[in-house]
């Protein structure tokens, strides 16, 4: 599968997010799905009987985990299910779960051996084994589902090498592979329940090995059931009643009124500042994480001005982050100055110590090196979908910051067009800057990195013209880069590959493809009674240790 392909299918799925995302916390409303099997009805979270009642308005599009690629249902997967790896909450590391240690790699980079967990069995009584790990990998990659490319692309072969040994050969090296083996959708599921080819999904079904059985699955609301037959520590509730609200101002009230325990996805801003108020005053939590999700703005180094690399970084220069976060994101964000979020060590600053923030002097000197002045202006044009409002306030906070400070030297023209459209066009190169957002596959910062530089076909000249920076828009190419990413993908000492993701960024700051902007924070709220509610660094809610 194409790179063009893997991007076009980000975007898809960014385009489903943008519609009603907000900063910190962004929904997924999902096309309504065919006649489902039951409604578990409303639930109030004042019952006595251990469980713990979730308020949300993220409506899962499918619970099969072969094509699950929202958000609402990874999340779902996540908590029903286990992964050969994991993440601690708050932290990028990964640890062995269904695996029983992190992977054998051969000297060639391509060949992973992984030993597995015995005594694990699925909802439906099938035992976890090698045998069962390689079915759903197979799975997961032929059926072709929304996420397939992630495994597609990747793997050349699985096979149980053992009854509880998995070995897996790669395509080409890639040190991040068992990130991406952490990713939800790669769990795995009874070859009982389930079946190999194109298209056959199980979309209002789950069968996995985790903490929790699906019990019912209705229209607005859906129950889990705590597996008595779990293999490793028991849930601390006695189950887990989700409840999907129709709009954020619903789930605002409904937590408000303490209909429900638990509020994640989506709330709006002025929600989220309203309910931490009501936090630091005691009437319930407020519970913050920073998040993955990183916004940027993409330079078009195949449109004038934007061809001059002057002109990129002076509007680098002149991005002031911290009147963003105050006056549109109500500091529900963090200021990013590297594409790479600090969520990981490998990120460096560099934006910061190169071009600051707000230094428009700077961005004058190099718009008047570059050629231009008052009387001969550069004029960009930066565009955003027309569904997002954060971004609408963004791009118009920009063009008043560049019309009060900038002397007339430099010009934003913004425009806006609808998301599908914007989605489909940035890859022919017809916007010269754009507004947008990253949703990570797999966390490593490989998943920063690839996607936004990596060209397999280009030149100095034309710029990339098949690959990863093509479809998001930049169309940049530098074969050192290139080369940089190829080093890192087969590096498996993590120092080595820091000091690549270095080299990386310090070449990213001299030619400003990107611009980064902000790095979200996820909001999570809860009743007073509720404890041990969690995020893990791949925005999920961790239903597991959840009590009142």
């Amino acid at each position: 599968m194409t790179r063009f392909t893997l991007s076009i299918r980000r975007w898809r799925r960014m385009a489903q997010f943008l519609s009603l995302f907000c900063l910190c916390l962004f929904l997924v409303v999902s096309c309504a799905r065919p006649q489902t099997n039951t409604s578990t009805g409303s639930t109030n979270s004042s019952t006595g009987d251990g469980r713990i009642t979730i308020g949300t308005t993220a409506k899962p599009r499918t619970l099969d985990p072969a094509d699950a690629y929202e958000l609402a249902s990874l999340g779902l997967v996540f908590n029903m299910s286990d992964r050969l790896y994991t993440y601690e909450p708050g932290s990028t590391e990964i640890k062995p779960q269904l695996a029983t240690a992190l992977p054998k790699v051969s000297a060639d980079g391509l060949t992973y051996t992984i030993p597995l967990r015995q005594g694990v069995v699925f909802h439906d009584g099938t035992p976890f084994n090698a045998e069962a790990m390689a079915f759903t990998i197979k799975r997961f990659i032929e059926n072709k589902g929304k996420p397939s490319f992630l495994l597609a692309d990747t793997v050349d072969s699985v096979k149980a090498t053992g009854e509880y040994e998995l070995t897996v050969k790669l395509k080409k090296p890639f040190a991040a592979f068992p990130s991406l083996l952490a990713f939800s959708g790669v769990c795995p599921v009874s070859p009982k329940a389930y079946e190999l080819g194109a298209g056959k999904f199980k979309p209002e079904t789950f069968v996995g090995t985790g903490p929790y059985k699906l019990a019912a699955y209705g229209t607005d609301s859906l129950r889990l059931d705590v597996f008595d037959k779990y293999w490793g520590d028991k849930p601390a509730n006695q189950g887990i009643n989700v409840q999907i609200q129709t709009s954020p101002v619903n789930l605002f009230n409904a937590f408000r009124t303490g209909a429900i325990d638990v509020a994640y996805l989506s709330l709006q801003p002025d929600q989220i500042r309203s309910l931490e108020e009501g936090s630091k005053k005691g009437d319930w939590q407020a519970i913050s994480a920073q998040g993955s999700v990183v916004s940027y703005m993409v330079l078009n180094r195949n449109q004038k001005p934007l061809d001059k690399p002057e002109v990129r970084q002076a509007i680098a220069s002149l991005i002031d982050r911290p009147l963003l976060n105050q006056r549109v994101l109500f500091n529900q964000a963090d200021p990013l100055y590297s594409m790479i979020p600090t969520t990981f060590n490998v990120s460096q600053p560099l934006f910061k110590d190169k071009y600051g923030d707000a230094n428009f002097d700077k961005a004058k000197q190099l718009l008047t090196a570059a050629g231009f002045s008052k009387e001969n202006p550069a004029k960009v044009q930066v565009w955003y979908p027309a569904s997002s409002a954060t971004r609408s306030l963004v791009a118009q906070t920009l063009k008043s910051l560049v019309d009060q400070k900038m002397d007339g030297i430099l010009q934003f023209e913004i425009s806006t067009v609808e998301g599908a459209t914007f989605y489909k066009d940035i890859t022919k190169s017809l916007y010269p800057a754009a507004l947008l957002d990253w949703y990570p596959d797999f966390l490593d910062p490989d998943n920063y990195v690839q996607p936004f530089l990596a060209c397999q076909k280009g030149s100095v000249a034309k710029g990339c013209e098949d690959g990863g920076s093509q479809t998001q828009g930049s169309f940049y190419y530098n074969q050192t880069v290139n080369q940089l990413i190829d080093r890192q993908r087969k590096e498996q000492n993590p120092e080595a590959r820091k000091q690549i993701f270095t080299q990386i960024q310090e070449q990213v700051v001299n030619d400003v493809p990107y611009v980064p902007l902000w790095q979200n924070k996820d909001y999570v709220f809860a009743q007073k009674g509720v404890s041990n509610v969690q995020l893990d660094p791949t925005q999920n809610l961790v239903y597991k240790p959840i009590k009142k």
